[in-house]
């Protein structure tokens, strides 16, 4: 439905609504905190019913898409909400591309087994590698446990709590300049750029809380400039997270993928996601006992990874539209041996009111 001019930034309104939910919920867990009788948890752990309602009645009331509509045969019904959307009477092309876009998804067939060509290299490599990388960049380690993560490095219950509130305005605050540059300057550039800051940041921490804690992990007294120096450097960590590997770790994928291929690789991406983040979740606090400030180091190598696997792997998918993507990997210097000239030969291409080869 969006613009190809504006897909990365209306597509990282998915990203800032979870970055919205997840400071509502540290700020709620440092007020619970303070409740006298140490009840306060379990308003904390029944709160996530409410989004929970919230989902399931808006579900309930939530329109169909014109795409939906035109999939069960309701084509007067689909052009006249996708004329309520755009405001506008004349849509026949773009209607007319959405009815080619469906008739051409109906000869779909085996979507899993298109996956394995080798034609599709790039695109499964990018479905599996990106969510990878992401959840080792090692985010979750902050947004899941910051309480616990702030307490081990000397913070007070309050001060640990507070802190977490901090990096979810950051978190925030980043999220919104990835959608006001993610079409200005590119994936690639906010992936590059966000790479370096997170590995700087994580070296900083690293040798800070090494410095202090030693092997033993015993900080003894915490100086409050040192604590700040550490929070500091967390926040520019979770910011060059926030404008580059967390939202554009949906959003390119989901802008990568042709029509007959697309269901089976976002399910691959978005299982993997999962996978990991769950993984990742459950070694956490063995590894923070275990490695200690050698923690950022482990993920700090990962960055190091990802980020040279962007420079020399992703191309620009900046303004390019979806259904013209199949040239960002023909121009590419390696991708391309796995593409040949004729692979999208029976694609869709839109714009023209009509299917027409590509």
């Amino acid at each position: 439905m969006a613009p190809y001019k504006y897909r990365g930034a209306l597509n990282i309104g998915f990203q800032l609504s979870i970055t919205i939910g997840i400071l509502v919920a540290n700020v709620l867990n440092y007020f619970f905190a303070k409740i006298k009788g140490g009840w306060g948890w379990r308003l904390s752990l029944g709160g996530a019913m409410v989004p929970a309602l919230i989902i399931t009645i808006g579900s309930l009331v939530l329109p169909d898409t014109p795409n939906s509509m035109i999939e069960r045969g309701d084509h007067d019904g689909a052009k006249a909400h996708l004329q309520r959307i755009r405001g506008v009477d004349d849509v026949d092309e773009e209607f007319n591309d959405l009815v080619a876009a469906s008739e051409a998804s109906k000869q779909v067939e085996h979507p899993w087994r298109n996956l394995l060509q080798r034609k599709y290299r790039p695109h499964l490599s990018m479905a599996t590698l990106i969510p990878f990388f992401q959840q080792f960049t090692g985010i979750n380690v902050i947004m899941f446990y910051a309480p616990v993560l702030f307490s081990s490095i000397g913070f007070k219950d309050d001060s640990a709590l507070m802190s977490a509130v901090i990096t979810g305005v950051v978190n925030v605050i980043a999220t919104a300049v990835s959608i006001y540059g993610v079409d200005k300057w590119g994936r690639r550039a906010l992936f590059l750029e966000g790479g370096v800051q997170m590995l700087i940041c994580q070296a900083v921490v690293a040798a800070a809380i090494g410095a202090k804690f030693g092997i033993d992990g015993n900080p003894g007294d915490l100086p409050k400039w040192y604590a700040v120096v550490v929070v500091l450097f967390i926040c520019i960590y979770v910011a060059g997270f926030a404008w580059s590997w967390g939202p554009l770790g949906w959003l390119v994928p989901s802008e990568i993928f042709p029509l007959e291929i697309r269901s089976a690789a976002q399910s691959v991406n978005v299982s993997v996601n999962m996978l990991f983040t769950f993984f990742v979740a459950q070694i956490f606090l063995t590894m923070l006992c275990h490695m200690k400030f050698g923690l950022f180091i482990f993920f700090g190598f990962f960055v190091f990874v990802m980020t040279i696997f962007i420079y020399f792997m992703l191309p620009e998918t900046k303004g390019i539209p979806i259904e013209e993507m199949g040239k960002v990997w023909k121009e590419h210097p390696y991708w391309s041996r796995f593409v040949e000239h004729d692979d999208y030969a029976n694609g869709v291409e839109m714009g023209k009111g009509a299917i027409k080869n590509v």
